[in-house]
């Protein structure tokens, strides 16, 4: 009996220890929200686990309101490069956050600091033997009076992309195609996919909320959608195993 027992316990070991982990680390984005089952804003990674099969494992480190800058100071990718382990997957999301030049916590100049803490996240996650997938800030809702989608990033997606060219790091144009995204759904159907409610409409909000940057579950789930099918698309050999893992 113990023989059996012991055998379990290596293999159920053995299946756990050839989980791959993707961390996700960003802003609000891409976190988590608490109470989830009443809380109409959702993160795109909070939805990611479903699109792949039980050999990954999404953790989701993004946290709200963080830069590059804050996430580093806080010690928060300390403790992700500490666990991480060779063949592991670090998908990078900032911008909406290091825009804040009021808030010396978190602002970063896009073409200084901003720049190096996206290539010490790409060295430090080579380091470790993990594989970091640079992607672009998802874009904000902002129609103007036309009807045309108007940029609210500046320099930061540019700097996501000349750091991804430079260290040859894949990358995940989001900026690009969640403008696709916005423009499909139009300058008023395009509210589903952000957080638009009057009072009382969602029992979540007392007061009117009309929120163009955060995302509601299926814009959340639209974007990880899209996520998912640009990791299908990237020509990269290190990216092989994690595109096995993707449910078709």
């Amino acid at each position: 009996m113990k023989k059996y027992i012991l055998i379990t316990f290596l293999i159920t070991s053995f299946c756990f220890a050839q989980k791959t982990s993707v961390y996700c680390i960003g802003d609000s984005t891409m976190a988590n929200k608490k109470d989830p089952d009443r809380n109409p804003e959702h993160g795109w990674a909070q939805v990611l686990q479903p699109f792949f099969n039980d050999n990954i494992l999404i953790i989701n480190k993004a946290v709200n309101g963080r830069s590059t800058r804050s996430f580093i100071d806080e010690k928060r990718w300390d403790s992700i490069y500490k666990q991480l382990k060779k063949g592991d997957y670090v998908l990078i999301e900032f911008g909406h956050n290091d825009q804040k030049i009021e808030d010396p916590s978190r602002y970063t100049n896009p073409h200084t600091a901003y720049r190096y803490n996206l290539i010490k996240f790409v060295k430090e996650s080579r380091e470790k033997g993990a594989i970091p997938i640079l992607l672009t800030s998802i874009s904000r809702r902002n129609f103007n009076e036309k009807g045309v989608l108007v940029p609210t990033h500046g320099d930061y997606p540019l700097e996501t992309r000349l750091v991804a060219q430079e260290y040859k790091v894949p990358l995940i144009d989001l900026e690009y195609y969640t403008e696709l995204l916005e423009q499909s759904y139009g300058p008023d159907k395009s509210r589903e996919l952000h957080l638009h409610f009057k009072a009382g409409e969602n029992p979540y909000y007392d007061k009117d909320k009309a929120d163009d940057t955060h995302l509601s579950l299926k814009g959340a789930t639209e974007i990880a959608q899209i996520v998912v099918a640009q990791i299908k698309l990237l020509q990269a050999p290190s990216l092989e195993r994690l595109k096995k893992q993707i449910k078709n």
